[in-house]
């Protein structure tokens, strides 16, 4: 640091060079900042024109988890294992027949999805039952005649509850819990997010996620949709496309 008397000392022409030189470096300073802003502000800008990732990080076939194998009970009274499966493009929905609020609007979109892509052989929907005690495969096909669901190509299961809830919490990471049970590992946000607080009866509330999940031919989780939401549904009608055409 200088003193005052040196200060006084300084020549005008060394005064002005250090206030050139640090003004200099001042400008330098803020060309970069403003060069580093546009280039942050481009960045967010394509982060969020591509598919809109902030707002919606579960979908735009990401890959996430592999689904593990399972043996569940179709409506006809069949086993279904991820065996059948594999090879498929499908649509997993966990949902319950006495379910009065999400689960009919859930339904009621995999039905449209049917009706779209009637055309697609290589496509499945599965909706799976969480809870099982009540939903036979009698219950279910009941169920699923209500919805026109065709039964080559949409799969309703229902099975051991023990295995379902495993597969949902460990296998598709979604929350839900019966409030009969005690409450088993609540996954949170974001794969819990949006749980369906559904009518069971006199029973209380069944917890399940109302989302929709895309898997691919090799039994990989690649989008998580809110069934609860038509601009959702698009966007998925649309990843189902992209999907089916990849080899």
């Amino acid at each position: 640091m200088t003193t005052f008397q040196e200060e006084q000392t300084r020549t005008p022409e060394a005064s002005w060079r250090g206030i050139l030189w640090h003004s200099r470096w001042a400008v330098m300073g803020v060309a970069l900042a403003a060069v580093v802003g546009i280039a942050v502000g481009k960045w967010q800008g394509v982060r969020t024109r591509q598919a809109g990732w902030e707002q919606r990080p579960l979908e735009g076939l990401q890959v996430f988890w592999t689904v593990p194998d399972f043996s569940l009970v179709e409506r006809s009274g069949r086993a279904v294992t991820l065996a059948e499966l594999r090879g498929k493009v499908w649509i997993a929905s966990f949902i319950y027949t006495q379910c009065k609020e999400t689960c009919p609007l859930q339904t009621a979109y995999m039905a449209q999805l049917q009706r779209d892509l009637a055309s697609e052989r290589d496509l499945r929907l599965v909706s799976i039952s969480v809870d099982p005690k009540h939903d036979t495969p009698k219950v279910l096909r009941e169920y699923a005649n209500r919805y026109g669901a065709d039964p080559e190509r949409w799969l309703f299961l229902t099975g051991d509850k023990k295995a379902i809830y495993r597969l949902a919490q460990e296998g598709f990471r979604l929350s839900v819990a019966d409030p009969e049970d005690q409450v088993q590992g609540a996954i949170p946000w974001p794969f819990g997010a949006r749980p369906a607080y559904a009518t069971h009866g006199s029973k209380g509330l069944v917890i399940h996620s109302s989302r929709l999940v895309l898997v691919d031919r090799q039994a990989r989780t690649r989008g998580y949709y809110d069934g609860t939401d038509p601009e959702a549904m698009k966007r998925l009608h649309r990843d189902v496309r992209t999907l089916l055409g990849e080899r």
